[in-house]
């Protein structure tokens, strides 16, 4: 992919190299970290250790998405990203761009408001438009990623792909320029293990689109059922994930690890950005 990502006064040169885009849970039950950063200071604190580490981007992300949680209404998710939010954003010398990890339209505007310059909507706007349409107030990019509650599919990777196609259309029918459009296939989010295995192996067939990539495997299921590992175990799984995405197009990468999979991607981006 080549162009530029721009969030805020931040821009990235999309090509040259992997983004890093750091997971900041302020969540009490999220699969891997829930619970560790959902106070302010933990949060900031983490925040600058992400940055330190090598971090493009911070992802603030209020309501767990994992298998089996419990969804939460826009009030309760605000009361506990916000404070973070405003303790990032009041903190002068903490120089990231952050990116907010929510498909509820109340939330997105609140957030931006407040200068977030990002939004991950793991929904492509399915479950709600106005995100769509606060991303084109606020002219900032917006990650529309794959997800469905069956698994149920005719073909895998059409139907994936044109389910993609579904939430890009959302996203230009709310005013969002093509700039600003950022897809994820949703490893993990209404798929099996074998198909969450056969997307990684047709990772390339989403650049297709013609949008930049998003990436996140983390410490993920798939890694766990793999490798019969618990999810603080995950972490030579989920770099053989970041090595393989990068290698076939991955933009951007969203990883709880940030010093070892920055340096998995700088290894990467050395073989495969010549």
């Amino acid at each position: 992919m080549i162009g530029e990502l721009r969030l805020g006064s931040h821009k990235f040169t999309l090509g040259q190299k992997t983004i890093i885009m750091g997971i900041l849970n302020v969540t009490p039950d999220s699969f891997s970290d829930g619970g560790k950063f959902n106070y302010p200071e933990k949060a900031l604190e983490h925040a600058y250790k992400m940055a330190a580490e090598g971090a493009d981007i911070i992802d603030i992300g209020g309501e767990s998405t994992r298998p089996g949680s419990v969804r939460i209404n826009a009030e309760e998710e605000l009361n506990r990203i916000m404070p973070v939010i405003k303790a990032i954003k009041n903190d002068s010398s903490f120089k990231l761009p952050v990116s907010v990890d929510t498909y509820k339209g109340e939330v997105a505007y609140r957030v931006l408001e407040e200068g977030v310059e990002m939004i991950n909507d793991v929904w492509g706007l399915k479950n709600d438009p106005e995100v769509g349409r606060a991303a084109s107030r606020y002219r900032v990019p917006l990650c529309l990623m794959h997800n469905r509650s069956n698994t149920d599919y005719n073909d895998l990777i059409p139907d994936i792909i044109n389910e993609l196609k579904e939430s890009i259309t959302l996203a230009h029918q709310a005013g969002v320029e093509d700039w600003q459009i950022i897809v994820d296939p949703g490893i993990g989010f209404g798929k099996n293990l074998e198909q969450n295995l056969d997307v990684m192996n047709h990772l390339n067939e989403f650049t297709s689109l013609g949008y930049p990539v998003l990436l996140g495997t983390s410490r993920k299921s798939m890694i766990g059922k793999t490798l019969d590992l618990p999810a603080d175990q995950r972490l030579e799984g989920t770099a053989a994930t970041i090595a393989y995405g990068i290698s076939a197009g991955a933009d951007i990468i969203r990883v709880h690890d940030v010093m070892e999979m920055r340096r998995v991607a700088l290894m990467t981006d050395a073989m495969v950005r010549r």
